[in-house]
C-alpha cells in the first residue's frame, strides 16, 4: 500500500478549546476528548460501527455528530492507520470515509443534526502507528481482562491517538 501522511499538530491551530480523537475500526470507534487547554485526552465512549463505506450516514455518525456539539468541540483528529515505515493499512478507507462524512456533515449540517459549534470545527488525519498495541499494553497492565478490554480498547486508543496529537501541538506552538 502507497506511504500516507498525517496532518502536522499546531498548523492552523483553531486555539483553545476541546478536540475530538477518533480510533476507526471495522466494528467500532473509539471516541476520546480532551479539557478546554488542550493538554489531557480522556475517553469518552465506544460507538458501534453502523456505517460502511458505501452506505448513507447512519447511527454511528449522528452519535458522533451528537458528542461534538455536546462537548463543543474546535478541532478533530481521526486516526491514520499506518505501519512503521508509513504505509497505509487496509483501514486507511474506513478513517478518511469517516473524516470525510464528519467534515461534510459539519459544513453542510442536516436538518435534523444537532447545532455545531460555530465555526465548524477542523477534522485532521493524526498518525496512530502503535496506538492500539499501547493502549492494550497499557490495559493489561492495570489488570483489565482481555473480555473486558475488547469493550474499552478503542476507547484506550482514541485516547493515545489525541494525547500523542495534544503532545505534538504543545510542542509546536511552545506551551
Amino acid at each position: 500500500m502507497a506511504k500516507v501522511s498525517p496532518d502536522t499538530p499546531g498548523v492552523d491551530d483553531p486555539g483553545l478549546g476541546r478536540r475530538l480523537g477518533l480510533d476507526v475500526g471495522t466494528v467500532r470507534i473509539g471516541v476520546a476528548v480532551s479539557d478546554r487547554d488542550a493538554r489531557l485526552a480522556t475517553p469518552v465512549a465506544t460507538v458501534p460501527r453502523e456505517t460502511g463505506l458505501k452506505d448513507p450516514d447512519k447511527g454511528d455518525i449522528d452519535r458522533l455528530l451528537s458528542i461534538i456539539a455536546e462537548y463543543g468541540i474546535v478541532e478533530i483528529v481521526v486516526g491514520l492507520p499506518r505501519d512503521l515505515q508509513g504505509n497505509g493499512s487496509a483501514s486507511v478507507k474506513h478513517a478518511k470515509e469517516i473524516a470525510f462524512r464528519l467534515r461534510r456533515r459539519l459544513n453542510k449540517p442536516f436538518a435534523t443534526d444537532p447545532t455545531p459549534p460555530s465555526p465548524a470545527p477542523v477534522v485532521r488525519m493524526g498518525d496512530e502507528r502503535l496506538t492500539t498495541v499501547v493502549a492494550t499494553t497499557a490495559l493489561r497492565a492495570s489488570g483489565v481482562s482481555d473480555k473486558k478490554g475488547r469493550f474499552v480498547i478503542d476507547q484506550a486508543a482514541a485516547v493515545e491517538i489525541l494525547q500523542s496529537w495534544l503532545d505534538g501541538r504543545a510542542a509546536a506552538l511552545g506551551s
